[in-house]
């Protein structure tokens, strides 16, 4: 395998001129690069990167950490994330942390060690305070971690807006929504309280059922919307997130409950699932696409020293799909 000193011998100059040539680093003149060029084409030289890299301080590698990549929403955005970072040069080191508590202080501080260049973080962790005192290139996925870390969401108050005329439409006087736990700072909650504000304003009444903190499982989602309908007997409409919707469509036909002629279901997230079952689910659909462009140009920005003001908080409008769980009439998407 060939070297530096091969690539300079060959090319007649110098190893630090090859060095400088590779690196980027320095001066060096127009024939020095077209035979260093040539030379490294002749003798099939691959530049060490791990090398390259660590002498510019960069890894070249992003960390994206979810609660859980198996989760229709974070899996979606993963996909979508990692396939920007690479168009944008970079690889993407992808962390799952719902059951491992430890992973997100190992990884910010593979960050501060430089093994990653950035983090993009999804995660749901009650302790930001390690994220709020770095100064390191972090962006938050839908979450507050400190004044000095962009925020990338959907505006909720619109998605609350959507759901509850969704539901307004389909003619419901007591409703039943799922809301994440209160102990997170993030401003997902804003959706429920629109969701909420709008369906009182219009006399019909909600039970708002708060979620344990850090469960996305279908398991413990099936758990929760039986003890909800052994509870709340006399709902006509429910909201809460994909996952949630379709515990509820099963629950609710186990207890041949008609969707939607004695229950409507509006979900929060649209991603591919809701349209999987019969009926179809109506859904508040977040473009999870245009979050995770967003978040990695932040990331990537970041990384070349780009700065942002404090508390910048990019959203974007979600729309809603018209799914047979509501409206009887053909699919469509509405702003």
């Amino acid at each position: 395998m060939a070297s530096i000193r091969d690539v300079a011998q060959a090319a007649g100059v110098g190893s630090t001129t090859v060095s400088r040539y590779i690196n980027g680093n320095g001066y060096v003149s127009e024939k020095a690069r077209e035979r260093i060029m040539k030379a490294m084409k002749d003798l099939d030289y691959t530049p060490n990167e791990l090398a390259r890299n660590l002498f510019h301080k960069k890894t070249g590698i992003i960390a994206i950490l979810v609660p859980d990549v198996s989760h229709p929403f974070f899996g979606k955005f993963v996909q979508c994330a990692e396939s920007r970072l690479y168009d944008l040069g970079y690889k993407t080191m992808i962390c799952n942390t719902v059951k491992t508590c430890n992973y997100e202080h190992e990884y910010l501080n593979m960050l501060k060690r430089h093994i990653v260049d950035g983090i993009i973080s999804g995660v749901h962790s009650l302790d930001i305070e390690n994220y709020s005192n770095s100064n390191k290139p972090i962006v938050a996925l839908d979450r507050y971690l400190g004044s000095r870390i962009p925020v990338v969401g959907v505006n909720h108050e619109t998605g609350g807006r959507l759901a509850a005329e969704a539901l307004l439409a389909g003619g419901c006087k007591r409703v039943l929504q799922f809301q994440g736990s209160l102990a997170v700072n993030t401003p997902s909650h804003v959706r429920h309280s629109s969701f909420k504000k709008i369906m009182e304003a219009h006399k019909v009444s909600v039970i708002s059922y708060e979620l344990a903190w850090n469960h996305f499982d279908m398991e413990y989602f099936s758990h929760v919307v039986q003890d909800a309908f052994d509870r709340y007997t006399d709902v006509d409409g429910v909201f809460g997130v994909d996952l949630l919707a379709l515990a509820c469509l099963k629950e609710a036909k186990k207890r041949s409950i008609n969707v939607p002629k004695d229950l409507r279901i509006v979900a929060y997230d649209g991603t591919y699932v809701t349209r999987l079952v019969s009926p179809s689910v109506t859904a508040v659909v977040q473009p999870i696409d245009r979050l995770a462009e967003i978040s990695t140009e932040l990331v990537c920005g970041l990384i070349e020293g780009k700065e942002y003001p404090e508390n910048t908080h990019i959203v974007v409008d979600p729309v809603l799909f018209r799914g047979a769980s509501v409206f009887s009439e053909k699919h469509k998407i509405f702003s």
